[in-house]
């Protein structure tokens, strides 16, 4: 390897500390500069921008991932500032090269009768207490389109220390979301009565002095991770044939929503979204459904 490479190396091992599988993700990719300097030929000292972008267009017809590339040019770019530092190179031929940009995965949202089936569902032998705990959080979740940290916020009552809380009276749910916003948002009647249930129960869990609306086992409130954990245990036992999360939940009460109601400003605002482009990720979800409305509404897809 070449002597420079082997000095950033050891600089990155001694003086940044980083890790060893790091070192390795990083010693990969000088060997991949190295080798694409010694075919050109070139000198790494003599490397210029148009090798470098040469070099990287070359990563994505080999078929990495922009994501890979957008490492190694990172080590790249770390590597000359290094040596700029030194004196040893003049400028550095990585900056302003980036990777292709990554696409966006569409968000995975469960189908009508899933979610239904899903909320519906209630183990014979679960524990009864534990049972309508889940089944009011799978409620809330899917019925008004939590976070999961905005869900295991939620207190029993409202109180000047509370992040969030619900009005059952009102139908409604007070909750603290991104960037300390506060948001109110709806709760269907099946959400109301799994949760007037669970409020019936909580006690029998819940230490006396714990304001949280879900606890667990201990009657402390629930973490995030304990929900994850006891959704994923449900959906198994509802026959679910895919991984449920929280945030799946999330996607799916956004698209269905969405479908119902083409209301893409009403989706933005239920779901918290400071900016409507991250809820337009939805409306690609369904391209079926919107080919529909577009041939049933407008006047130019209209036949005769």
């Amino acid at each position: 390897m070449d002597d420079d490479i082997v000095r950033h190396l050891q600089y990155l091992e001694v003086e940044r500390r980083l890790a060893a599988r790091t070192l390795a993700m990083y010693g990969e990719a000088f060997e991949r500069l190295r080798g694409f300097a010694a075919k050109q030929p070139v000198e790494l000292r003599a490397v210029q921008v148009h090798h470098v972008r040469r070099w990287a267009a070359q990563l994505h017809a080999q078929g990495l991932a922009p994501r890979s590339i957008a490492i190694q040019l990172s080590a790249w770019r770390g590597l000359y500032r290094w040596l700029g530092r030194s004196g040893l190179v003049a400028l550095n031929p990585v900056d302003g090269v980036r990777a292709p940009k990554a696409g966006k995965p569409l968000p995975k949202a469960l189908a009508v009768d899933q979610a239904v089936a899903l909320a519906d569902h209630h183990a014979a032998e679960a524990n009864p207490l534990l049972d309508a705990r889940d089944h009011c959080i799978v409620e809330l979740l899917y019925g008004c389109g939590l976070r999961v940290g905005e869900l295991v916020g939620l207190d029993a009552a409202p109180g000047p220390q509370a992040a969030g809380w619900l009005d059952l009276a009102d139908a409604s749910a007070h909750v603290l979301g991104k960037g300390s916003k506060r948001r109110t948002v709806p709760v269907g009647q099946a959400a109301v009565a799994a949760a007037r249930h669970w409020l019936e129960l909580r006690a029998q869990l819940a230490r006396p002095d714990e304001p949280a609306l879900f606890v667990s086992t201990r009657g402390t409130r629930l973490t995030p991770s304990q929900v994850r954990s006891r959704l994923k245990s449900r959906a198994l036992q509802a026959g679910l044939p895919t991984h449920v999360h929280p945030h799946m939940l999330r996607h799916s009460f956004a698209t269905h929503l969405l479908q119902s109601s083409g209301d893409l400003r009403a989706v933005q605002e239920l779901l918290g979204h400071a900016n409507i482009t991250t809820t337009q990720v939805y409306t690609r979800l369904d391209f079926g459904h919107l080919s529909k409305v577009y041939d049933a509404a407008h006047p130019r897809a209209r036949r005769k």
